[in-house]
């Protein structure tokens, strides 16, 4: 964490001095606004986190609730999920509190008396090292804390419109064509109507979003037939693994149990078998003690006396996904701009089993946060905002296929199984995707060709940038390099360096000062007056250790005065770690590279260090509103 920069900070350092909209920001819900965000869901959160970093952008988060979330529905944090934590700064104090998975516990029936279960198989929950980042399990409603806090604390200090109920939208013309309908839930003037003017709408609203059903949009898809009943529960019970998270399979029926935060709480997925065709939903009025009765007799020959419920529903899986995520028409593609978006449950739904749908959320909110920002800013054009809706159906659509698969395992009875091994098998082959790692953007706007991909074979374009262990030079602590980005909207070069000392000639050397000097440098799109990183982060990690980097002949691009008096930034100089060479674990070549990173911690770009015309070649449409352009 780095502060002081604008002067001695004598208070808590999260919280930032107000600035742009946020030092006299209304405490009333304004007539005109630049995003509304419709929901104060974990997209919703995450994406007024972000663009709370944006002080000079007005925006706006409604939520028909009079309050804060008290208990979510939500629970299950992948290593993904706290790689973003990390960027908002709030990932230590989160994975303090939450409980933290590190194997997953299989029970079968005992071949010898198969009316009994038997711990089967314990698999570690990331066998491959896929992260630093532990898999968590936290109640949702901490993690929208946490957002609300890093909204409330930016220079915008956003914070939630709380009582006021989406009814409709209108698209028109104009600076603010998005004419928002709301009506107040809460408070005196409860059940008054009014209209707000926004550029553009985010709804994040939910499966049953009105915003995605003003623009068009209906989830499409199928029901599994099968339900399942889950309740978060305190008991007592003779079952060894109870703070285990455990895939219990019996001749009763299943369960998932997943440990949750504080050391007593559990969640319980019961199954309660196929749902019948003219069944017409009453398997939901399911009673918790036939759920309580159902897990008992899946347990045996252990038993749960559950003496408190936090919460329970009864569910059908079903699988539904939108055919676009904004109001662009098929026909209008290419024609007109997105004004509208919509995230999370509102363009897909699934089985809560796998664990993805609070994380996938949070990654729409995350790419359309940052977009908007950044168009909104004037740091880019509008045609970036296309590349939400190409991006995210994709991830949706592979997280829907995963999910089929899972939840079909998940439901089956043990005798229909190919193998004995068959689930255990597939939750190791499979733990990249459900940890969020699968994700790889194709070519487009804001992700380059791989035509240098083999300079840094450890950072698949597209994919999201994996950290590693370096040192910092300055003082020679031992860092990951990607836990220093934030999500602060700024891109991100990261410039791996030739086998040439610091000070002696070298791409490098050359690279810095046409960075520096170059009227078709990326940075030379950085506002007059700002910061010369406001923009760009720009980072040299050295093939030497940090003794041999000598901090007084690196170039003056890597050493940026920041802030009001000028002071030098010296957290932008890395060195290879002799332990942990990020050069050898990320395969990287020794003649060096540039990696390209977006705002969103994917990576946009592999390119030589001399490959100056093609980085101005990419950057030049998405920074097209700016000097780059002339």
């Amino acid at each position: 964490m780095q502060f002081h920069h604008h002067g001695y900070v004598s208070g808590d350092p999260r919280i930032h001095e107000p600035g742009g909209t946020g030092v006299d920001r209304p405490a009333e819900l304004p007539d005109t606004v630049d995003v509304l965000i419709v929901g104060s869901g974990p997209a919703g959160m995450i994406a007024a986190a972000q663009l709370a970093q944006f002080p000079n952008v007005v925006t706006r988060l409604v939520e028909r609730r009079p309050g804060r979330l008290a208990i979510g529905q939500a629970d299950g944090i992948q290593a993904r999920s706290v790689e973003t934590f990390q960027a908002f700064g709030f990932a230590e104090r989160i994975i303090a509190e939450a409980y933290r998975i590190t194997e997953m516990a299989f029970w079968k029936p005992d071949p010898a008396d198969p009316s009994r279960i038997v711990r089967t198989a314990r698999p570690v929950d990331d066998p491959t090292g896929v992260s630093e980042f532990p898999h968590l399990i936290v109640n949702q409603a901490r993690v929208l804390d946490y957002f609300a806090e890093v909204a409330a604390h930016s220079p915008s200090r956003l914070t939630p419109d709380y009582g006021y109920e989406f009814v409709g939208l209108q698209v028109g013309e104009g600076e603010h064509p998005v004419a928002v309908t709301l009506r107040r839930t809460a408070g005196p003037d409860e059940g008054a109507e009014r209209v707000v003017h926004a550029k553009y709408v985010v709804g994040a609203d939910g499966a049953r979003s009105k915003v995605r059903e003003a623009i068009g949009c209906h989830l499409a898809g199928d029901q599994a037939n099968h339900a399942w009943g889950v309740m978060d529960a305190l008991a007592v019970t003779d079952f060894p693994d109870i703070r285990t998270k455990c895939s219990i399979q019996s001749e009763a029926g299943n369960i998932l149990l997943i440990p949750r935060e504080g050391g007593y709480l559990f969640r319980m997925y019961v199954d309660l078998g196929e749902v019948r065709p003219d069944d017409n939903g009453a398997v939901r009025s399911t009673t918790i003690d036939q759920i309580i009765a159902k897990a008992n007799a899946i347990l045996h020959p252990y038993t749960l006396d559950v003496r408190n419920v936090a919460w329970h529903s009864v569910y059908e899986v079903g699988h539904r996904l939108t055919d676009r995520f904004d109001d662009v028409l098929p026909h209008e593609l290419g024609m007109r701009t997105p004004r509208v978006f919509i995230t999370g449950d509102a363009c897909h739904t699934h089985s809560a089993k796998a664990g993805q749908g609070m994380n996938v959320s949070m990654q729409d909110g995350f790419n359309i946060g940052w977009k908007l920002g950044h168009v909104l800013d004037g740091r880019a054009p509008e045609a970036l905002l296309a590349t939400y809706s190409a991006e995210r159906q994709v991830v949706a659509k592979d997280l829907i296929d995963f999910d089929k698969e899972w939840s079909t395992l998940m439901a089956k009875k043990p005798e229909e199984f190919a193998s004995p091994s068959e689930l255990e098998d597939f939750y190791v082959r499979t733990a990249e995707f459900p940890a969020g790692f699968m994700t790889q953007y194709s070519p487009s706007l804001i992700v380059g060709e791989a035509a240098h991909q083999d300079l840094a074979g450890g950072f698949p374009i597209g994919k999201r940038f994996k950290s590693a262990p370096v040192e910092r030079v300055c003082d020679g602590n031992p860092v990951h390099l990607g836990h220093h980005a934030r999500a602060d909207g700024r891109w991100r070069i990261y410039v791996f360096a030739d086998e040439a000392a610091a000070g002696q000639p070298s791409a490098v050397a050359d690279l810095a000062e046409w960075m520096l000097s170059a009227p078709e440098s990326p940075l030379a799109a950085t506002p007059e007056g700002a910061d010369p990183d406001a923009w760009f982060d720009v980072k040299v990690i050295y093939q030497q250790d940090h003794t041999a980097v000598d901090l007084g002949v690196v170039p003056e691009t890597f050493l940026p005065r920041v802030g009001p008096f000028g002071l030098i930034d010296y957290e932008k100089i890395y060195a290879s770690d002799p332990e942990h060479d990020i050069f050898a674990e990320r395969g990287i070549d020794r003649g060096g590279a540039m990696v390209v990173v977006r705002p969103d911690q994917y990576v946009a770009h592999v390119l030589p260090l001399t490959a100056t015309d093609e980085l101005t070649a990419f950057f030049r449409p998405i920074l097209a509103l700016t000097s780059l352009a002339r």
